[in-house]
């Protein structure tokens, strides 16, 4: 990878708010060469193009990051993008890419500074892997979301049972706060990735609020 002291087993490993908040400090200038270009990733492209295809903004990245998903979802025409994340350093980043309508400071998994039905859709793009936000997420980003508004998430293949990812969306299935549920398998990086997570899948999942 293009940058020694990016490693997606120290990324994993993250365990509270506060690490991730440190980790994303010191790499977040270099993590669109050293991470994102260095490793072919593939996920923000899929996000997008699934998410244009059915829906329109105004829409909310969650776990913007360095605004990856927003300049993808530009190239489509979905606008306005407004986007939340737990690192002030990714925001710079993401802010400095004029992809944005407004960036937001904040934690998915707390209560988010946003009225109820806010958005006409959520999306994410690597914020549900190991050591990151898990399925309590879901609630909130369906509070902000209007009755009808498309979900496009990428879950990492490896918590999407064991963290309950599966059991979670399977619960709003049946309690009727979901509807059009699909998990398609996505690998997510492309060719040019190397190394011990060069072959990572995962799910690139779509819903609706009902």
């Amino acid at each position: 990878m293009g940058n020694k002291d990016f490693d997606l087993d120290d990324a994993y490993g993250l365990k509270t708010p506060e690490e991730l908040l440190r980790y994303y400090r010191t790499l977040a200038p270099s993590y669109d060469a050293d991470f994102a270009a260095a490793m072919d990733f593939r996920v923000p492209q899929l996000i997008a193009e699934a998410y244009a295809a059915e829906a329109i903004g105004p829409v909310l990245d969650v776990g913007a990051g360095t605004g990856l998903l927003a300049a993808e979802l530009h190239k489509r025409g979905v606008t306005p993008v407004d986007g939340v994340d737990i690192s002030p350093e990714m925001i710079a980043v993401a802010r400095g890419k004029g992809v944005y309508r407004d960036l937001h400071l904040g934690d998915v998994t707390t209560r988010m500074d946003f009225p109820d039905s806010s958005y006409l859709g959520c999306v994410s793009s690597g914020t549900f892997t190991f050591g990151h936000a898990g399925p309590e997420a879901i609630e909130e980003m369906l509070r902000v979301t209007e009755s009808g508004g498309l979900f496009a998430l990428s879950v990492h293949s490896g918590v999407y049972a064991a963290a309950g990812f599966a059991a979670r969306f399977s619960a709003l299935e049946e309690e009727g706060s979901i509807m059009c549920f699909r998990a398609a398998d996505i690998a997510f990086y492309g060719p040019r990735a190397t190394g011990p997570h060069a072959g990572d899948h995962g799910f690139l999942v779509t819903f609706r609020k009902v």
